[in-house]
């Protein structure tokens, strides 16, 4: 109707979402679906269909992706109560003792921010690196930094948090493939974050403050009434290991013959490999224990429940709202209008590492522009999504393409990023302090996890 060129529906529509945001305080929800309407009332096609396709996308996406961000929350806060979460992090100071304290921090928030949002991971986790410092009289700096190096790079990397889960729908990346591959990378990102938390740890050396009339320590539970390890763990390791042995199964059958010993394991593991599926058998556990363990009762389970699916709806919400952005980016022809940007022809110069970089430069203005990574790497995510060509090979497997979005989300945290305020409050640093600390340690996990995937893409592109 309006015959706008794509790149202005482009500009348009990330402006509204940026306006929005940043000088209305709108919700993300909000902005992001008048977001998709904006862009699809200004789209090809009829005018009166503009809306309900918006609502088609909407619903698909939160199809793909509602059961799995509405267990996730079920299994962090189940973790939360019935002491599992605890249990994991005195199994990784056990592991590392108090002399790696710092790297006990990481590798536990690692863990935790896989089914736990971040922020969660990081109130559960301050307290003990406080009295961590407490006994050691050193390296508070360090052990708090190592909390969010940990935290938010599979925050950002490894389903079923919101950003990665939504990239791969956006994608069309395989979940199993996004856990095993968010993973590979996440480590060496965080091994430099950690890297980084020492250095900073000797350089500035920042004291430990009071935070408020707050109780700065949460009250030690003894070991005793704490769960075993192996049900603690198990809500996070039970769906990484079967959607994972789901992707891998899927796959040599694909490239070999298929025996019938073959095709009745790939029958099983389709079904306990199928992230629905695996997510709800964690819950199951969560609660499972989180009644063993408290004793519980039903309507006590059930109320907890009812609140954390309360918590999950609006993370839903954002996603798929994301999703529905992104299908109307598509319906926008934007794809095409940017390929063009790099080549006159239409050839292939448009795809490859050429995405992978632009990619990361969305990822990151975006988060720099609003704050939230969720968004950034929803957003970003979805216009790359409409301008890989259709039926044209990247060269590499799209998974690197999350990863690198996701990568570059972490770049650019500062004053309107949650997670800044998150860090400063809880740690106890002044806004300056904070700024030569946090941001450089986001930008430096974030840029290490572009790296690792662009050199992947080249050595092992999964083609």
């Amino acid at each position: 109707m309006f015959d706008l060129h794509p790149l202005v529906i482009l500009g348009l529509g990330m402006a509204s979402i940026l306006v929005l945001i940043i000088v209305f305080r709108l919700n993300a929800f909000i902005a992001l679906i008048t977001s998709a309407m904006v862009v699809s009332l200004l789209s090809p096609g009829e005018l009166g269909t503009s809306i309900s396709r918006v609502a088609l996308a909407f619903g698909k996406t939160a199809g793909g992706i509602g059961i799995v961000i509405g267990l996730a929350v079920v299994i962090g806060n189940c973790m939360m109560h019935s002491g599992a979460a605890d249990r994991v992090v005195r199994a990784f100071l056990s592991l590392f003792g108090q002399k790696r304290g710092g790297v006990a921090m990481m590798a536990s928030g690692f863990v935790l921010s896989i089914p736990v949002f971040f922020d969660t991971v990081f109130y559960l986790l301050i307290p003990l690196a406080r009295s961590m410092y407490k006994r050691t009289k050193q390296h508070y700096l360090k052990y708090a930094m190592a909390i969010a190096a940990g935290g938010v790079v599979t925050h950002s990397l490894v389903p079923p948090t919101p950003g990665p889960l939504i990239m791969a729908d956006n994608l069309g990346v395989d979940i199993g493939v996004m856990i095993i591959v968010g993973i590979l990378i996440a480590l060496p990102a965080s091994i430099v974050g950690m890297l980084f938390c020492r250095w900073a740890d000797r350089k500035m050396n920042f004291p430990m403050r009071p935070i408020g009339d707050e109780a700065v320590e949460t009250q030690t539970i003894e070991d005793s009434k704490l769960p075993k390890l192996l049900p603690s763990i198990l809500p996070i390791l039970l769906p990484v290991l079967l959607v994972s042995a789901n992707t891998i199964v899927s796959a040599i059958t694909k490239t070999t013959e298929q025996s019938p010993a073959m095709i009745r394991i790939g029958a099983v593991t389709s079904v306990l490999g199928n992230v629905n599926f695996s997510m709800l058998i964690a819950a199951a556990i969560a609660m499972l224990v989180l009644r063993h363990n408290c004793q519980y009762t039903r309507n006590q389970i059930a109320k907890l429940v009812e609140k954390s699916l309360m918590s999950g709806g609006v993370i839903i919400l954002i996603t798929a709202a994301g999703g529905a952005f992104g299908a109307m980016l598509k319906a926008a022809q934007i794809g095409p209008a940017i390929e063009k940007m790099f080549t006159g022809d239409g050839g292939q110069q448009a795809t490859g590492l050429t995405l992978l970089a632009l990619g990361v430069v969305i990822a990151s203005v975006l988060k720099i522009a609003q704050g939230s990574s969720t968004v950034a790497m929803i957003t970003a995510s979805a216009m790359i999504a409409a301008v890989i060509p259709a039926g044209k090979s990247l060269g590499y497997h799209p998974v690197y393409l999350a990863t690198a979005i996701g990568g570059g989300s972490m770049m650019g945290s500062w004053m309107n990023d949650s997670g800044f305020w998150i860090f400063a409050k809880m740690v106890g640093l002044k806004e300056l302090e904070t700024l030569k600390v946090w941001t450089p340690l986001q930008a430096l996990v974030g840029l290490t996890a572009v790296v690792v995937s662009f050199i992947l893409a080249i050595l092992l592109p999964l083609t």
